[in-house]
């Protein structure tokens, strides 16, 4: 998964859904190498997933 995770494509997902696809996402991140699109992607998808966890106070 190389592309940006937008905040519209998260909201029907579970607490249990953004949890795991947070969890895919942060291993794409590790296996990223600096400077490329799919380490953007990956630090925005992150950002996403968590503001929409944020939303629905959860807390991490």
């Amino acid at each position: 998964m190389s592309r940006l995770i937008l905040g519209q494509e998260l909201q029907h997902l579970s607490e249990g859904e953004l949890l795991a696809l947070f969890n895919v996402v942060s291993t794409e991140l590790i296996r990223s190498e600096p400077q490329t699109n799919q380490r953007r992607n990956a630090l925005g998808s992150l950002e996403n997933i968590k503001r929409v966890l944020k939303q629905r106070n959860f807390t991490m």
